[in-house]
């Protein structure tokens, strides 16, 4: 019996053993890995809600407070390009009059967001998980002045969804200490930050 203990059972321990440690050792290795990866595709998705965020703000003075606004604007919206031919700056030419403004309307989406693999249907939606990102749109009084404000995000329980929960909590945890979003965040409703993501 001891020598069947020795000779099967205390080897397929040992491999047990070590399978585990491996695994132990590699799981936040993969988990950062993985982090950083849906983390990348966030933050590309992010910026896209961002730049037309800025673009609906110069047409109409505030932030666009829903996906449907955002995606109708890009689908049927047009912008205002203006085109400035000689420098006002250049009193001669003015006074000839070789100085003057053009201006023109083109669509949203023949001038924005094309490069090729943009869907707009998929702006909603944080990549990898069937969950849309938050969006929210004010108008605050800072230093009596109207400011429109306007933030997109989620938070790690999503973004992460699937992937090692004590590894999700830690790092939920991590940004809670340090008095950060515990996820990926642009713009804010509550000051105004020039539209910067936490990432940058």
């Amino acid at each position: 019996m001891k020598k069947i203990f020795t000779i099967v059972i205390l080897p397929l321990i040992i491999i047990a053993l070590g399978y585990l440690i491996i695994k132990s050792l590699t799981a936040p290795i993969n988990f950062e890995k993985e982090r950083k990866f849906r983390e990348t595709l966030a933050i590309e998705r992010l910026k896209d809600i961002r730049t037309l965020q800025t673009t609906y703000k110069t047409e109409f003075g505030k932030y666009a407070d829903s996906f449907d606004t955002l995606e109708n604007f890009y689908n049927n919206g047009y912008i205002t390009i203006i085109r400035q031919i000689g420098s006002f700056d250049d009193s001669v030419a003015v006074a000839q009059g070789r100085v003057f403004r053009d201006s023109m309307e083109m669509a949203v989406r023949d001038t924005l967001l094309k490069r090729s693999g943009f869907v707009i249907d998929s702006l909603r939606w944080v990549p990898l998980v069937k969950k849309e990102f938050e969006l929210r749109a004010v108008v605050k009084k800072v230093s009596g002045v109207d400011v429109p404000l306007f933030e997109a995000c989620t938070p790690f329980n999503v973004l992460l969804n699937g992937l090692d929960r004590q590894l999700i909590v830690n790092l939920n945890e991590e940004r809670k200490i340090t008095n950060r979003y515990p996820g990926l965040k642009v713009g804010s409703i509550d000051q105004p930050n020039n539209n910067a993501g936490n990432w940058e």
